[in-house]
């Protein structure tokens, strides 16, 4: 088989199987309320928040777009809103305390995923991935400018 087609083929099959996983691995008994969607916006958000815009950028979807979905967190009690303080324009977002627990779930899905690549490999070998995963990186950020 020619190497561009494995290469293809893995990597959309790798793709696919990531985010069912991740789904079935976050998305538990207790954190049932929420989608993969919810979770990537509060890895965004992160155990240190901050605003609307920032968050919005992370995500690359517009502000009004990311308070729809802020909404629903909100409402679940996975985050807050507080305005600033000097600007009422600003809203910062932080995380509630049942918004760490699953993001703390959320992250150690992703140590998994690292961990089982990793002890696989010997050390030129991750320095292959990593320089392979660097060119993907760079080259689906070229293809987004387009």
């Amino acid at each position: 088989m020619d190497n561009r087609k494995v290469i293809n083929d893995v990597l959309v099959h790798l793709f696919n199987e990531i985010l069912q996983l991740e789904e079935e691995a976050i998305i538990t008994e207790e954190f049932k309320d929420i989608t993969n969607n919810d979770m990537h916006i509060m890895e965004a958000v992160g155990l240190d928040g901050g605003n609307m815009s920032s968050i919005a950028a992370k995500l690359k979807v517009t502000v009004g777009s990311l308070t729809t979905s802020m909404n629903g967190l909100v409402n679940k009690g996975y985050t807050v809103r507080k305005r600033s303080e000097t600007d009422r324009r600003v809203v910062f977002i932080f995380l509630t305390e049942k918004g760490k627990k699953a993001y703390f779930h959320h992250a150690e899905f992703h140590e998994q995923m690292t961990d089982a690549v990793m002890n696989e490999l010997d050390e030129e070998e991750i320095k292959v991935l990593v320089k392979t995963l660097h060119g993907l990186t760079g080259f689906f950020r070229q293809y987004e400018k387009k």
